[in-house]
This record gives structure tokens, sequence and C-alpha cells, in this order.
């Protein structure tokens, strides 16, 4: 109480407790488990003494007892201040990790499409068709084409789709490269026929195995920002610490791999 200017009414505290038990119900939380009622004694003069009511306060009564007192007072408003810049930090490294891992999920993809592209080449399939070997996949999990789904999540057509979509639809499709790559490598199939039917197949696969748990399909999964940028400064990053002074290295994959999947 006197921590937070409320050093000579108890009836003027009790109205933030009483505004911040509200705002404790109507969060969904039970009152009683932030603010238990207590009671004290307290000396009344002549060496009297009286009970009376007091609270013990969680963390998170403390909280709300601040963001719901007097801002008049300097003490309230430089709670309110505290908090809020606390949480504009928390939101902003809450975003900086969620971008991070999304990243991570963007890389991963880029480097199972390549193992993809080197099986699928192994097992006969031509740099000419290996368009249609790529849509098979994003048919088999998505029912749509790469080209189809930019227009469906309003993508740009010169942009990359997989710099446009999330972690979970990322993820999703890392799944079903590094499955259809090892159907490919372990059954030892030959003939771009079957190649593409197997792409397809693991795809369909897939979407299953994410309708049976009851989760969203891919195609529905909404657009996120264009990380292309981060993607790239991530890639010089690893060039550079490889000693690798050009881009051939890392071009030549995407010629069979990523820039295809792009349809």
């Amino acid at each position: 109480m006197p921590l937070l200017g409320y050093a000579k009414k108890w009836q003027n505290f009790q109205e933030a407790i009483h505004r911040a038990r509200v705002a404790c119900q109507e969060a969904g939380n039970v009152v009683e488990d932030h603010f238990t009622e207590v009671s004290k004694m307290i000396e009344i003069g002549k060496g009297g003494k009286r009970s009376v009511r007091d609270y013990a306060l969680s963390r998170f009564a403390c909280y709300l007892i601040a963001m719901n007192g007097d801002p008049h007072k300097p003490e309230i408003a430089a709670a309110q201040t505290y908090f809020a810049v606390s949480t504009r930090h928390y939101e902003m490294e809450q975003l900086r990790k969620e971008q991070e891992e999304r990243l991570e999920a963007r890389l991963k993809v880029s480097e199972s499409y390549k193992q993809l592209a080197e099986a699928a080449q192994n097992a006969g399939v031509q740099s000419e068709t290996f368009g249609l070997f790529m849509d098979a996949g994003y048919l088999g999990l998505h029912r749509h084409t790469v080209e189809e789904l930019k227009v469906r999540k309003s993508i740009p057509e010169q942009e990359e789709y997989l710099d446009h979509i999330g972690r979970r639809e990322l993820s999703a499709i890392d799944f079903k490269n590094t499955q259809t790559e090892g159907r490919l490598v372990d059954e030892q199939i030959t003939g771009e026929e079957k190649a593409i039917h197997t792409h397809y197949f693991v795809g369909d696969q897939v979407r299953k195995a994410i309708e049976a748990i009851k989760g969203p399909m891919p195609e529905d999964l909404p657009p996120a920002a264009s990380i292309r940028k981060l993607v790239e400064q991530r890639r010089r990053a690893a060039r550079k610490k490889r000693g690798v002074k050009g881009q051939e290295q890392e071009e030549q994959p995407q010629l069979f791999g990523e820039s295809q999947d792009q349809g």
C-alpha cells in the first residue's frame, strides 16, 4: 500500500484492490489464489488492539493493483510505465524468437529440398520435368500447385512461396521432403512416373496425418511476412564461415532443387 502511494486511506487502496480483483476474475483466474483475505491486529490506542482485514497478495495480484491504481499518484504512474515498457520488451523478444525459429525451419526446408532433388535425379527425374515432380508433392500435401497457393495466399508471383509461410507449414513440407527422399532411396525407385507418384503419395499421407490430429490444412494456414533478407543474410554468413567467396556452391543445387519448388 505505501509503496504505491496509498499512505493515508485504506479505503482508497481498497478500491484499487477491488478493480484488480475484477480484472483477475474477468481474465479467467481464481481470485482467491491471488488475493487471499487475512486479518491482522493493529493498535488502537491505550494499549488496545483490534482485528482488521488485510490481503496476502501474489505477484500477479500486485501487478494488477498497480495497473488499476490511481495514475495521478507518481508511484502508480512509474509502475504502469515500467510494466508497459517491460511488456513491450517481452513482446519484441518473443517476436525475435519466433522469427528465428521460422528462419531455422526455412533453411531446413531448403536443405531437405536439395537432398530430395538429388534423390529425384538418381531416380531418373529430368531437369525439364522436375517442375511436375515438385508440383506432385504440393498437390499431395496442399491439393494445390505452388502457383495456385500463391494466388490463394496473395503472395507476389515473383517471390518464393517458402519465404512467405509460417513454421508449421514449413515443418510439414520438410517432413514430406525427407520422407519422400527416404522412400526413393530405400525402395530404389526408378523412372519419372514412379518418382512423381511417390512424391504425391507421401504428401498425401502427411496430409492425412494432419487430418487425423484435426490440424489446419496447410493451404488454409495464413501467409507471413517475407524472410528473404534473413535467409540471404544467414547464407552469406554460412559461406563466409566456410571460406567460400562466391555463390557457386550455394546456387548450383537450387537450379534443380529449391528454385523449382516455387513453380
